[in-house]
């Protein structure tokens, strides 16, 4: 199969085109845009029940997955996360996973097994929650953020980013949350807690963060009067 990434970075749709009949992608539910009619649709809950209630409880995916199947060649699927904002494909090798927030997976082909991972309790202070999706097998994996995706190649020295921006990163990493110049710096620097990476691999930061969004639009929000 083959697959372009449209409309980067704003409105990031995927295209895949089948190469053969048979071959498949496996999408989070609801991400579908369109599809070539010959192009068949079956929604599962992928690894089985306790899989996918896992995945939901801890991982905050759906419990269903669809996966759409070709019948001829040069088939073409479309599919798009819900939030505006990026898309970005990793070719998974089938040694190194990758390591996502909840909410950021979009959809792979049926050789990558997706599960949770225990984030430790820094997950639970950073905001980004106990558990990680892993990611782990081979061919293409998709992933979503709100806002456009950077990449950054992680070495000597490690990386510091704002927890709300981290997106995903390759098993090559560990991190730590820390606060930003000690308690002054977390509650007058408007920055508050970071993750600091170190190890070698890749790490992919969104470059806005919807909970940032959410703050600034909270106070032009209507408020109804009570007439009491």
């Amino acid at each position: 199969m083959r697959y372009d990434l449209l409309e980067k970075p704003d409105f990031t749709m995927v295209q895949v085109t089948f190469d053969a009949p048979g071959e498949q992608m496996v999408c989070e539910s609801a991400a579908m845009v369109a599809r070539d009619g010959g192009i068949e649709m079956k929604t599962s809950m992928q690894g089985g029940l306790l899989a996918a209630v896992k995945r939901k409880a801890l991982g905050g995916e759906s419990v269903f997955q669809n996966t759409f199947t070709a019948s001829a060649a040069g088939q073409r699927l479309f599919f798009a996360p819900a939030p505006e904002g990026d898309v970005e494909v990793v070719s998974m090798d089938g040694r190194t996973p990758v390591f996502m927030n909840s909410g950021a997976y979009l959809g792979a082909a049926p050789g990558v097994t997706l599960d949770t991972a225990w984030g430790g309790t820094r997950g639970f202070f950073s905001g980004q929650g106990l558990f990680l999706l892993k990611c782990t097998g081979t061919g293409p994996l998709f992933f979503a953020s709100y806002g456009g995706i950077h990449p950054v190649d992680v070495g000597p020295g490690g990386y510091i980013c704002d927890t709300g921006h981290v997106v995903a990163f390759t098993g090559g990493l560990s991190y730590t949350v820390q606060k930003v110049g000690g308690l002054r710096g977390l509650f007058l620097s408007g920055e508050g807690l970071v993750c600091n990476f170190q190890g070698q691999g890749r790490l992919w930061m969104s470059t806005r963060n919807s909970s940032s969004l959410t703050n600034f639009l909270h106070p032009f929000r209507p408020v109804q009067k009570s007439n009491g």
